[in-house]
């Protein structure tokens, strides 16, 4: 097996022995200074001092200048997957209009539903794999990616698929998410239920035979569906095996206490979340994912992220890369703004991005940089990781390596 180490990075936050619930200080970050990682095979095989893991039997691959290394990040909420622009949306909210209103109104997510059902497999694909490689250039290695702009069987199918297809020409990973509970279709001249009832028993099947996703999505809003609506959508999909995480608290309560009470991996955004869904939260083992660009793009509060990790929670930060309310898709800016807004700790701002990120994923092998773990990992032109929130995501990263590859 042929091994490399690369560095000598100036910095190393290995992200490594932070709790996954709770506030954080940045005395908890493991530094190492003149650092190196090995690399076997994809994977790390062991991080430390640069001097102490050169051998005359491994590679070495050189880094110059000065740099600091860190966990690729990880995005745990996007929308990537779409067709068409919300331009439009964006003029109307600052003129004064609301999201509900302009949705009323044949905007919002209907608008994005019309335009990606009007577009081929073939250029959802092209509109994935562009996304996905922007992020990647930011210091993104691990992106999940909701359906939800299909809202038939067959459309949240050629979303999935398209998702599935773009993961295989590409670095990054893509983590696929059925959204297909986003809102009640328009056209469908059904109940709520009879639409969920629609989906679960013909679409649910197929995730599972044909691998397309393990994680089922919803959104729980007035202008989407009901805790109680949702209850046998959910209860369905656990007894299949899928995992569950909700869109909840953006605009009113409700959708956190559905999360936990159907023991959901996540719940997102909670910009509208009080003391009493923020003790609720806490006290569970459902993480909560703060949406920044969402409060950036509506001109709303920011969730809570400060009251959430005092409290004990759990908090990961994702962009919600989308087209209507948060269109930036800039994940380092949008975790630096919330961090200035909500007062957190480069530490616990960091691990939103990497370890607490990838607990929202459920996954284990990323997020932190020690033996074993996936060897996603990046550099930034700095001998000091303060530099980077400091410049608020317009510090770059001059190096990116997914698998123990360097991208280019």
């Amino acid at each position: 097996m042929k091994k490399t180490v690369i560095g000598p990075f100036s910095q190393l936050l290995t992200m490594a022995n932070i709790p996954v619930k709770g506030a954080l200080k940045d005395e908890q970050l493991e530094v190492i200074e003149n650092a190196g990682i090995v690399i076997v095979e994809g994977k790390i095989e062991a991080v430390g001092k640069f001097t102490d893991l050169k051998s005359d039997d491994i590679g070495i691959e050189l880094v110059q200048g000065k740099t600091v290394c860190l966990p690729g990040w990880i995005d745990a909420h996007t929308h990537i997957c779409f067709a068409g622009s919300r331009a439009k949306d964006y003029a109307l909210r600052n003129s004064g209009k609301s999201y509900l209103e302009i949705a009323k109104a044949g905007g919002g997510i209907w608008d994005t539903v019309t335009k990606t059902r009007e577009a081929t497999k073939e250029e959802l694909v092209a509109g994935i794999i562009k996304r996905a490689n922007h992020h990647l250039k930011s210091g993104i290695t691990t992106i999940e990616v909701k359906s939800g702009y299909g809202l038939t069987v067959d459309e949240e199918l050629k979303m999935l698929t398209a998702i599935k297809e773009a993961n295989t020409k590409i670095q990054t990973d893509l983590i696929p998410t059925c959204l297909a509970a986003h809102m009640k279709p328009k056209d469908w001249e059904g109940s709520a239920l009879a639409y969920l009832e629609e989906i679960s028993s013909k679409l649910f099947p197929v995730l599972k035979s044909e691998n397309l996703s393990n994680r089922i999505d919803a959104f729980i809003e007035e202008s989407a569906f009901s805790p109680l609506e949702i209850a046998p959508y959910f209860k369905k999909a656990r007894a299949m095996g899928f995992s569950i995480t909700v869109h909840a608290d953006q605009f009113s309560t409700g959708g956190s206490e559905t999360a936990v009470h159907h023991n959901a991996v996540s719940a997102d955004h909670l910009e509208a979340s009080t003391q009493k869904e923020i003790q609720l939260l806490a006290k569970s083992n459902t993480i909560s994912v703060a949406l920044p660009g969402a409060s950036l793009g509506l001109g709303c509060d920011f969730t809570p992220a400060r009251k959430i990790l005092d409290a004990g929670g759990a908090l990961a930060i994702a962009s919600d890369h989308n087209p209507g309310s948060a269109p930036m898709g800039s994940l380092l800016t949008q975790a630096s703004v919330l961090g200035t807004f909500e007062k957190l700790s480069n530490a616990e701002v960091l691990a939103g991005i990497t370890y607490r990120a990838a607990a929202a994923l459920e996954l284990d092998d990323r997020g932190t940089l020690e033996k074993g773990k996936v060897a996603d990992f990046i550099s930034f032109p700095t001998d000091n990781y303060q530099e980077i929130t400091y410049h608020q995501g317009q510090l770059r990263p001059n190096g990116v390596w997914k698998n123990g590859i360097k991208s280019t």
